[in-house]
């Protein structure tokens, strides 16, 4: 009757010193989604996480690069990458040296171009190679900024008609003439991004192709950073300026 309690006792504190250990151990499963990286074994070169994507494109402590074709890079890139798929690409965007630090990605988990071209890089002599494996649908999921070069515009435009556009002018530019079938938020006159009000079609469709375009790159970017705090996730904007947009598409 005397011995139950230092039994119970034991169990008790052996319970309390499994949660105390798991708390511990908490910190790394628990972290931030900005600092998730995959769990690879055995990995070649280390992995970047989006938060250290976000500095270094912020601050320029790394060049991020795009280790997609280009043809995948034109139709939507991470905004300010740079585009390199092999290592006499990748020396032009570094002007040859070698120690400069570089962040590739690709197209996430399961895609091998960062993989195999961080290799080759370090086995070349690269010493600051890292990789953003989760790669842009990591991005794209927690709505960092997407880029899309005029080149994929003008074949998305023709091949994809569920794509949706709106135009970031003004009420008056966009009534003297946009893209067919766009859409306008005056993004310097309102505050309110709601795209389902402009297009119903969104309203149960999170995952539509849209695409944000300005009279200039910097008021394209404005809309962008606006729709990044919506649910939708397939959005890109045109860095460049309306006129160049409106008159390459219409030699189409």
């Amino acid at each position: 009757m005397y011995d139950s309690c230092p039994r119970q006792c034991g169990v008790v504190v052996a319970i309390a010193i499994a949660a105390v250990l798991a708390v511990i151990a908490a910190p790394a499963f628990a972290q931030n989604v900005l600092q998730a990286t995959l769990d690879e074994p055995s990995q070649k070169t280390p992995q970047a996480a989006t938060a250290d994507v976000q500095r270094a494109l912020a601050d320029g402590s790394a060049i991020v690069v795009d280790s997609r074709k280009h043809a995948e890079y034109a139709a939507g890139h991470i905004a300010g990458a740079r585009n390199a798929s092999s290592i006499d690409e990748i020396l032009k965007v570094v002007s040859g040296d070698k120690s400069k630090a570089i962040i590739l990605y690709c197209n996430g988990q399961n895609c091998q171009a960062s993989r195999t071209l961080s290799g080759e890089l370090v086995a070349a002599g690269f010493s600051n190679v890292r990789r953003y494996q989760l790669g842009i649908p990591m991005w794209r999921t927690l709505n960092g900024p997407v880029e899309i070069e005029l080149e994929g515009i003008l074949r998305i435009f023709g091949v994809d008609r569920t794509a949706v556009y709106f135009d970031a002018r003004s009420s008056e530019e966009f009534s003297r003439g946009s893209l067919p079938g766009a859409h306008n938020i005056p993004i310097d006159e309102t505050s309110r991004v709601l795209l389902g009000e402009k297009t119903p079609a969104l309203q149960n469709d999170f995952n539509t192709r849209i695409i944000l375009f300005g009279r200039d790159g910097a008021q394209a970017r404005k809309l962008a950073d606006a729709v990044g705090k919506t649910p939708y996730q397939n959005v890109s904007y045109f860095p460049g300026t309306f006129e160049a947009l409106a008159a390459a598409l219409k030699t189409q």
